[in-house]
């Protein structure tokens, strides 16, 4: 079989466990890294602040710097929204902000209402909440629960014990762990403690007419689908995403391996029956939902699925849950565009987003506008 040249190259998932803290500061925008280090994309030549409002690259593009000059002795340049080297203008809600996130840092195992927040810093409620979401990306309330979460993933990956874990990162009680899943769906607290050892992946490779394409499974489920155009880097991603899993060239069930197939075919009514067993945050497996209620054959905008999971503010949020979806086709992506138009990017190549939204296109009356 002939692979479109555009076929050749496939961009690597960001791991699911990283060594590296300054990764977790840069997603959670983190407010304590800011003159600590600088980040640089390789993709677009830029680097950051940690805070940066921008929307956040793949893992596999990012390096990190001590300071702004040797990102630019590196051939980098400033960014132009967050000034990495120079000083900025520091607004008062940008000082409400920090005064606000400091507080649920150390009060990450109290609840604390907006009210209270918004008297500690001097503005009204609803304008903490508007600043903070526009500073941050996320409600005053998510920022506390991911700090959480963080430190409670923190406390795993540096050996303590899930009891020891849950009680420094301010839960109170294992019953609210279960509740907020701060390891994600997918993964129990005492595995990713393990960092995916113990956890048995089985997967194939089949051909199909977009090339390669990988099906990996646990017992529970499908974990993990890939398009490529050889085998060797689909397997590869797979053992550094998993790196203690125990990965092995055993199929999933041919039942699922063939549903996934045929929707990359054309038939996306196969894959609703398929199990998954994905690692996400809430807010990804709401997204991810969200993804997987447009019909086949039609389109959404990133402003759109943000509206569908309720977050209408959320839209690079929601782009950043897209780019992370671990499934492909089983959880469409490709079915989202630009709202001015355009394919906009895909993991897997635009070539492979236009045939698949070709291939979906006759069960649509007429494409969805992008509103």
């Amino acid at each position: 079989m002939m692979i479109p040249a555009s076929f050749t190259q496939s961009d690597p998932m960001p791991r699911l466990f990283d060594d590296d803290p300054r990764w977790a500061q840069v997603l959670a925008r983190s407010a304590d890294a800011e003159g600590r280090f600088v980040y640089a994309v390789k993709s677009t030549g830029v680097f950051c602040r940690p805070t940066c409002p921008s929307r956040r690259p793949r893992r596999d593009q990012v390096r990190f710097f001590d300071q702004a000059a040797d990102a630019e002795r590196s051939g980098f340049r400033a960014c132009l929204r967050c000034r990495p080297d120079g000083a900025r203008p520091v607004t008062e809600g940008a000082k409400a902000v920090a005064k606000a996130a400091a507080y649920l840092r150390v009060h990450a195992d109290e609840t604390v209402e907006l009210p209270d927040l918004a008297a500690l810093t001097g503005l009204s409620p609803s304008h903490l909440q508007r600043a903070f979401t526009a500073h941050t990306g996320i409600s005053p309330r998510e920022f506390q629960a991911a700090y959480r979460a963080e430190r409670f993933r923190a406390s795993l990956r540096e050996g303590r014990d899930v009891t020891t874990a849950t009680y420094e990162a301010g839960y109170g009680s294992p019953s609210r762990v279960s509740a907020h899943r701060p390891t994600g769906k997918g993964l129990t607290p005492a595995a990713y403690r393990r960092r995916g050892a113990g956890v048995a992946i089985g997967y194939a490779v089949v051909p199909c007419s977009l090339g390669r394409l990988l099906v990996a499974a646990t017992p529970a489920g499908v974990c993990a689908v890939k398009l490529g155009a050889a085998d060797r880097p689909l397997v590869d991603e797979l053992h550094s995403e998993f790196p203690k899993a125990t990965v092995s060239e055993s199929a999933p069930p041919q039942t699922w391996t063939r549903a996934i197939t045929r929707a990359v075919e054309g038939s996306p009514s196969a894959v609703p029956g398929v199990p998954l067993d994905v690692q996400g945050t809430a807010f990804q497996w709401a997204v991810w939902k969200a993804l997987q209620a447009i019909p086949a054959g039609e389109t959404r905008s990133y402003s759109q699925l943000a509206r569908a999971v309720g977050r209408p503010r959320a839209v690079r949020a929601v782009a950043s849950a897209c780019a992370r979806n671990p499934v492909a086709v089983v959880v469409p992506c490709h079915r989202v565009v630009p709202q001015g138009g355009g394919l906009g990017g895909y993991r897997w190549g635009t070539d492979r987003k236009r045939a698949l939204l070709e291939r979906e296109a006759p069960a649509r009356p007429r494409t969805a506008a992008a509103r």
